[in-house]
C-alpha cells in the first residue's frame, strides 16, 4: 500500500513535550466515537488543559483510508491516562456510541471498520515498527483506560469510560503478521 500521510497539526504541538524515538514501546489503537473527521479535528483542536493543549491522537485514519498526522511521534499527545508518554495514538474513524456515550442502555458498538481503513491501520503501524525501534506491542483504549462511570441515565447504573476501539475492530486482522504484541496493560 502506498503510505501518504497528510500533516496537518494541531495548533497546540508545539506545547506538547518533546521525547525520544526510544521512549515509544506502545501504539494504542482508538476509535473516535464521532460521526466524521472534521468533528474529530475540532475536538482534537480544544483546549483543555492548562498547558494549553488538549486531548488527540498522534494519526487519524478515515473510513476511506486517508491517513492524518495531527501530532508529531517526537512529541506527547494526550490520548490515554498513564501511557502517554510511551505510545502513539492512531484514532480510527467510526461512531461507536456517538452521541449517547455514556447512556447505558445506548452502549453498543455496531459500526464495522472498512477493509481500506484497516489496511492503511496496518501499513502505517508498519511505517512506526520501522520508525521506532522499541515499538513492540499494542492495545485498545479499552485495554488500558478501565475507569468505570455513573450513566448519564440512571447515575445508580456504571458503565466503562471507554470502549474503544470495541467489539467490531478484527484484531486478527490487525495482528496478523505478529509484529506487535497484544497488550492489555
Amino acid at each position: 500500500m502506498n503510505l501518504s500521510i497528510h500533516e496537518q497539526p494541531l495548533p497546540y504541538i508545539d506545547l506538547l513535550p518533546a521525547r525520544a524515538a526510544d521512549a515509544i514501546d506502545l501504539v494504542v489503537i482508538h476509535c473516535t466515537e464521532l460521526p466524521d473527521l472534521a468533528m474529530a479535528r475540532e475536538y482534537g483542536e480544544r483546549v483543555l488543559h492548562a498547558s494549553g493543549t488538549g486531548n488527540s491522537g498522534h494519526y487519524y485514519i478515515d473510513r476511506d483510508g486517508a491517513i492524518y498526522r495531527y501530532v508529531p511521534g517526537d512529541r506527547v499527545a494526550h490520548h490515554v491516562r498513564g501511557h502517554n508518554e510511551h505510545s502513539i495514538g492512531i484514532e480510527l474513524v467510526n461512531r461507536g456510541r456517538y452521541p449517547d456515550w455514556w447512556d447505558s442502555r445506548r452502549q453498543a458498538m455496531t459500526e464495522p471498520y472498512p477493509t481500506v481503513q484497516l489496511d492503511a491501520l496496518r501499513a502505517l503501524l508498519a511505517q512506526l515498527r520501522a520508525a521506532f525501534p522499541n515499538l513492540k506491542r499494542i492495545a485498545g483504549h479499552e485495554d488500558l483506560d478501565t475507569a468505570m462511570m455513573p450513566a448519564t441515565d440512571d447515575p445508580a447504573l456504571e458503565i466503562h469510560r471507554k470502549l474503544d476501539p470495541g467489539p467490531m475492530f478484527p484484531w486478527d486482522v490487525v495482528l496478523r503478521d505478529g509484529a506487535l504484541e497484544r497488550w492489555h496493560g
